[in-house]
């Protein structure tokens, strides 16, 4: 027998609506991340699970190898015009990081060796590598922590050399100004790490030189920003859960200031896209909640009654995105729960789908960086279909491969692909999708289910190299669209947040007992996984049904929801309100509390856990993680392992590098592996 460590415990009372919470481990928080018992304490944790696998069977170096056997030689990226050259990355089967290229007319030139760059640190990520129009200049963001706090720097191609890089604590996002002298930029609030300004930076200046162009001063909305297609306006998108603004900015005429198009009002959200003749936005006012595709012109900017409908709001169809083009219009929209791509003419409104055959699948607007482009790029995946990318010609509607992700030593037909319904205790539908190899015999097999169910983001059933291994050993791979998403459509968002939020938890494990009863999978064989929000599912999951799963991988667990929507001064909460609850409401509050898996944890036979996470990590903290582990490890009453590895750098994504994200699959998969063989 194992022993883990044992933190101590200082009681820490939480007060509030009459009611007390009591928190052992509260001071496992270390804002400064320095603390020396805090951080001994997690490298026990990480010994202690080291040590678990020497004690097992430890096949993660064996799956790692399997993992990287799927990688080719070299891999190139699709390449996206700018200008004169195309802009693309390649990648080595032994490198932990792309390095950039452009070409033109054949000739490559090199633009960032990132593995040169990252040389020596222990983290580093690149975002938003952009040329300049010009072709002389590109902007990049780098993060050196994993806190996804992003430092800009310029680089002159021609020289190599680095001409600016002041701008610190950004979102990552750069557009340039026409004459590509000045580049705009969100920077983030430092404590509560929302994105909350927008400034102008003229190269070859300091940072506190920069203009402010937009600030925004209700901590429950974010921003982001993005030049057009058109390339005239940068657009400053702010939101919150519920309601969204847009400004735009000319980038035309460096005398403007940014204007709103529509003032915010409560559960709104709309987008919109400029073309020469009018805009056109997509709109769910008015409890049009799946959105209703519209256009208007400038005169009606701030007049929302002189928007014209294009397509009507349909109960059944979400629409989720688009992008126009001089004659035509094309749509992202979902129906029962898949996507799908709408062609419309922009004069006749004449309209067709691009079709797909698979029974579940993803598909998407790829890079469409040009209004005027002939071309209309989009992306393709299916559970067992690595990423495609094809190209449609606008004119002819015919389309091409042009890109597809290239996968070693695999082999599409030897999987095979299923959608379901299964009828959850209020007898809504809910859909799931399954992936398995073929002839293995499926009521016997191990199964594992993922989840997510929040934000009204969606998981679609795309194609994932991390769980090959898997696949290869026997294992089915579910995947539950649970309410919290948008899958259905936006109501089934809404059925799945705030004070519907244990709808999420009821269909995820009325889904998981489904497909045991019809055959998919072994009752003494069922894993769950989810991240983040999709953590917090797993902690509460495991809270009504402990004896349900045999073992579950929470990965950046966001399982103290009481505490951390209490706290103004955690990055994120105040934006956050819309989505969990304010506890300053006494019965979001308690509602909250019924379910957050932290505050219900009970003595209970709980399954194998195994929690990961990250110091540095800006979305979920640390601390969460670090004291849910001890608590539910005071409370069990079976001998399944209960384990965290904590990663001392790194952030919410874990680790930097392809290489090190692998060994973090390759952890996950050893520890169901384990469990099955045992």
């Amino acid at each position: 027998m194992l022993n883990p460590p044992k933190p101590k415990k200082i009681p820490k009372v939480h007060t509030a609506h009459g009611d007390e919470r009591i928190d052992d481990y509260y001071w496992l928080r270390d804002d400064t991340r320095k603390d020396p018992e805090v951080i001994s304490y997690l490298e026990a944790e990480n010994q202690y699970l080291e040590d678990w696998f020497a004690a097992n069977n430890d096949c993660r170096q064996e799956i790692y190898e399997e993992l990287v056997s799927f990688i080719p030689s070299k891999e190139v990226s699709m390449k996206i015009k700018y200008g004169a050259y195309l802009y693309f990355s390649e990648i080595t089967s032994d490198q932990q990081y792309k390095t950039y290229y452009r070409e033109l007319d054949g000739n490559k030139e090199l633009v960032l060796d990132v593995n040169a760059m990252a040389e020596g640190l222990e983290y580093f990520n690149i975002a938003s590598v952009v040329p300049s129009s010009d072709n002389l200049l590109i902007a990049y963001a780098e993060d050196l922590s994993g806190r996804r706090e992003y430092n800009i720097k310029v680089k002159d191609l021609a020289s190599g050399e680095i001409i600016d890089n002041t701008i610190q604590n950004s979102s990552g996002s750069v557009v340039w100004d026409k004459k590509n002298t000045s580049i705009y930029y969100a920077q983030k609030d430092p404590v509560t790490l929302i994105e909350n300004k927008v400034f102008k930076h003229k190269l070859g200046t300091d940072a506190s030189e920069d203009i402010l162009i937009y600030e925004e001063k209700d901590s429950e909305f974010h921003l982001s920003i993005y030049e057009s297609r058109t390339k005239k306006y940068l657009n400053i998108y702010i939101s919150k859960t519920e309601a969204s603004e847009t400004w735009l900015l000319d980038l035309e005429d460096e005398t403007s200031k940014p204007f709103c198009v529509l003032i915010r009002s409560e559960k709104h959200l709309y987008s919109v896209e400029d073309t020469p003749e009018c805009f056109y936005a997509i709109s769910n006012a008015d409890d049009k909640k799946n959105f209703e595709f519209m256009k208007f012109n400038h005169a009606a900017i701030n007049n929302y009654a002189k928007w014209e409908t294009v397509i009507e709001h349909n109960p059944n169809v979400l629409i989720e995105d688009f992008e126009a083009f001089p004659n035509y219009i094309y749509l992202e929209v979902r129906e029962d729960g898949l996507p799908k791509i709408l062609k419309m003419h922009r004069e006749t409104l004449a309209k067709n789908y691009i079709e797909f055959s698979e029974p579940a699948f993803s598909c998407y607007l790829a890079t469409n960086n040009d209004y005027l482009a002939e071309e209309f790029y989009y992306g393709y995946s299916s559970p067992k279909k690595p990423s495609s990318i094809f190209k449609e010609n606008i004119a002819t509607g015919i389309s091409e491969l042009v890109w597809q992700q290239s996968v070693s030593n695999y082999d599409e037909t030897l999987y095979e692909v299923e959608r379901l319904k299964i009828t959850a205790r209020d007898n809504t539908k809910v859909p799931v999708s399954l992936v398995y190899k073929k002839g293995i015999d499926l009521k016997n097999a191990p199964v594992l289910v993922y989840g997510y169910g929040s934000y009204g983001i969606i998981i679609d059933a795309a194609f994932r190299t991390s769980i090959l291994p898997l696949l290869n050993r026997g294992f089915v791979f579910a995947v539950a669209n649970i309410r919290g998403g948008s899958e259905m459509g936006r109501h089934w968002y809404e059925d799945g947040k705030i004070l519907n939020k244990l709808n999420t938890f009821y269909d995820f494990i009325d889904a998981t007992k489904a497909l045991v009863q019809q055959g998919y999978g072994n009752a003494k064989n069922v894993y769950a996984m989810g991240g983040s929000a999709g953590g917090l599912l797993m902690g509460a999951v495991i809270n009504m049904e402990p004896e349900l799963y045999t073992g579950i991988i929470s990965a950046v667990p966001f399982v103290d929801v009481v505490t951390t929507m209490s706290d103004e001064s955690i990055p994120l909460t105040t934006f956050e309100y819309k989505e969990w609850g304010n506890p300053a409401n006494k019965e979001e509050y308690h509602y909250i509390k019924s379910y957050s898996p932290y505050d219900n944890i009970k003595p209970a036979k709980y399954p194998a856990v195994l929690v990961t996470s990250s110091l540095y990590d800006s979305q979920v903290q640390y601390y969460e993680p670090a004291k849910y582990v001890p608590k539910l490890r005071d409370n069990t009453t079976s001998n399944n392992p209960i384990l965290m590895k904590m990663n001392l750098v790194g952030g919410h994504a874990g680790k930097s590098g392809r290489l090190n994200a692998l060994e973090e699959s390759s952890l996950d998969n050893a520890f169901l592996v384990n469990l099955v063989s045992s």
